[in-house]
Parts: C-alpha cells; sequence; structure tokens
C-alpha cells in the first residue's frame, strides 16, 4: 500500500483549514476535487480519514497521514535546498509550531524572527497551555513544540530549555485594599485573575500559603499580555513571569506578595526526523529558552 502525496497533503490542509471549501481556495481546485481527493484516500487506506465536522477534524488513521504529509514536505524542502532551489523566495515553507501563551508572548519570537531572515519559511503558531502543547505533536499538527514534559513523545526527541519562573504580585493599591489584616483570611476572600480554568499556577501558589483554592473570585483572561495587563489594572493579584512584571515593579506599579516562586520547567519536542530546516528551529529555540529562562 502506498499513500500518494497529493492525497496526504490535501488532507493536512483540509484539517489545517477547517473546511472543504477553503482547503479548495488554498489548493486552487474545486470543493468537488477536494471532497474527491479525501475520498480516493479513505478508499485507498480502507478507512476514515476526516470526520467531518464544522471545523472537520482528523481521525487517528488520519493524523498519521497528516504527519506524514508535513514530513514530506519538510523533506522536500530540504532536498530543494541542497538542489539550490532555496533562493526562491516565493517558495516558502510553511513550520507549525506550539507554544505556551506566556513563552509566546515574552521570548519565543524573538529566535524565530532571525530564523525566518535567513530561511524561505513561515511558521504557523498553535498557542495552548504547556502541558497540553504536546498533544499536538502526537497528532500530527505541529512539528514542535514548548511543553512542560519532559519525556519525549513517541517519534520525537527532547531537550530542557529551562524554567518559566512565576512570581505573585498585585499593585500597591490592591494589596492596600484587599490583603491587608491576616494574610490567609484575605487570600480567601481576594480576587484573582486566572488565564482560563486550566491554570492552575494561582491555586498551586495559594496553596502553598495554606489557602483553598476553591475560595477566591476569580477573573478570567484568556490572553497572556492582556492578563499581564488585568494584573497591572487591579483586577486581581496573578502569578506572572518576571519578563512581564519586572519594569512595573521597577517602577513601583506593581509589588511582590512574597512566598516562594513557581517554576514551570520547558522543554523543545520535535519530530525525530534529521531535517536541517528543523534542527536549525531547534538550535535557535532552545538557545534562545537557555539564554533567558531560569535553570530548571
Amino acid at each position: 500500500m502506498r499513500i500518494p502525496f497529493e492525497l496526504a497533503e490535501t488532507l493536512a490542509v483540509v484539517v489545517d483549514e477547517g473546511t472543504l471549501d477553503a482547503a479548495a481556495r488554498r489548493l486552487h481546485v474545486t470543493p468537488s476535487a477536494v471532497s474527491q481527493r479525501v475520498k480516493a484516500l479513505e478508499e485507498q487506506l480502507g478507512r476514515l480519514v476526516l470526520v467531518r465536522s464544522k471545523p472537520v477534524r482528523a481521525t487517528e488513521a488520519g493524523a498519521a497521514v497528516i504527519r506524514l504529509a508535513r514530513q514530506m514536505a519538510l523533506l522536500e524542502h530540504d532536498a530543494l535546498a541542497d538542489l539550490g532551489a532555496e533562493d526562491d523566495e516565493t517558495a516558502l515553507t510553511t513550520v507549525p509550531l506550539a507554544v505556551n501563551a506566556d513563552s509566546l508572548a515574552t521570548w519565543f519570537l524573538e529566535p524565530l524572527a532571525r530564523l525566518a531572515e535567513r530561511h524561505p519559511v513561515v511558521f504557523d503558531l498553535h498557542r495552548d497551555d504547556q502541558d497540553f502543547t504536546a498533544g499536538l505533536l502526537e497528532s500530527g499538527t505541529v512539528m514542535g513544540a514548548v511543553t512542560s514534559r519532559s519525556a519525549p513523545v513517541a517519534g520525537c526527541r527532547s531537550s530542557p530549555l529551562g524554567a518559566m519562573r512565576y512570581e505573585a504580585v498585585a499593585t500597591p493599591a490592591y494589596a492596600e485594599r484587599w490583603l491587608e489584616g491576616d494574610r490567609r483570611t484575605a487570600l480567601a476572600s481576594a480576587p484573582l485573575v486566572d488565564f482560563d480554568r486550566r491554570d492552575d499556577l494561582q491555586n498551586e501558589w495559594l496553596a502553598q500559603q495554606g489557602v483553598d483554592p476553591a475560595h477566591p473570585p476569580r477573573h478570567y483572561v484568556p490572553a497572556s499580555n492582556d492578563f499581564a495587563t488585568a494584573v497591572r489594572l487591579g483586577f486581581g493579584w496573578a502569578m506572572l513571569p518576571r519578563f512581564q512584571s519586572h519594569d512595573a515593579l521597577d517602577r513601583g506599579e506593581l509589588v511582590l506578595l512574597g512566598g516562594p516562586p513557581v517554576d514551570v520547567a520547558l522543554h523543545w519536542q520535535q519530530w525525530n526526523l534529521r531535517s536541517p530546516l528543523l534542527d536549525a528551529i531547534a538550535d535557535a529555540v532552545v538557545a534562545e529558552g537557555r539564554r533567558v529562562l531560569a535553570p530548571a
């Protein structure tokens, strides 16, 4: 059995775009042609590769095909580079990567910008919690990921980056209003800011202070820069990486609430595929992470 590259590539585009119509526009064919290619792939494999929901999503078999398509596209790029075709700046290779929100908002983009100056590449960034980005590697959605998972995903290799160090901060006015008197009692009723309902950093710090995390009221602000802004505006206290708090701390706009910092160890995982482009991405990301992050 063989999997034609055109069919695998079509499936990957369909899942990336979310609909057959959007995939057709990107591939410059009709939606009917896209549907026929997907059907031909399913008939050839003898199993479904696509759940036709809104947006569409890959089945387990489809995820394996998408992973193959992305690997083939990467190898094609490397082969063209060896042949000197990399000088064609109109032929840009798309590299999907996954990263947690705080890394994306602070240190992750700079090494990618330097790479984009030297290589004909565009990046398709998927933002998710560091505890869940490894799942995007497993599904074949991305080629590399910043993740809290140290054990390599099957078919991948893992490199330590360092630790994102978080400290509890608030505005002086907030601390004066909400945190006077017995600190443990005050924290049980003082509003805090969570990124989303999977964010457990504030809960971890509260537990260290002997406070039941179920008690405090919460704001939810699911964007890293807006999250930091909400803290600076006095919505509540939160755990911020020093990247986002040091200027405001120096100006006295924020104050540390004390207690030990919470360190989140980060790792770079990528497909265990020998590719000059993917290796260049890994080298740049790992070097930057080890330069700016705290020792894990």
